[in-house]
């Protein structure tokens, strides 16, 4: 099964959307700028693997309900936001960590559900 571009689009998206809001709950309104980009990294995560990987085999459920590409996207939302939080220090390591889990929960819970 393949998926159409805007299909991966609004899972990105909705992903980016839960993101956001771990981000203003954890981080608070001061950080409101990095709960900014850790949505659109998230988003931009799961949409570039969705999208790259978008062919039968890693789409195709292995185990009932997960499929090798629900379970990556969330792996490549964690990568981008590690790797965020190390060229930009975050004012609150111990509340950015917790977002980075959050948005990584997050992240599976749209893959699996919309895709």
């Amino acid at each position: 099964m393949i998926f159409s571009a805007a299909h991966i689009l609004l899972t990105a998206a909705a992903t980016g959307v839960l993101a956001l809001g771990a981000g203003y709950w954890r981080l608070g309104r001061p950080a409101w700028l990095d709960a900014l980009a850790v949505a659109a990294l998230a988003a931009a995560a799961v949409f570039l693997w969705r999208l790259s990987a978008n062919m039968p085999q890693l789409n195709d459920d292995g185990l009932p309900g997960f499929s090798a590409n629900d379970w990556a996207a969330p792996i490549l939302v964690f990568v981008f936001l590690t790797v965020f939080a190390d060229l930009r220090r975050p004012s609150d390591p111990h509340r950015y960590r917790q977002v980075r889990a959050l948005a990584t929960m997050a992240a599976l819970a749209v893959n699996v559900i919309t895709i």
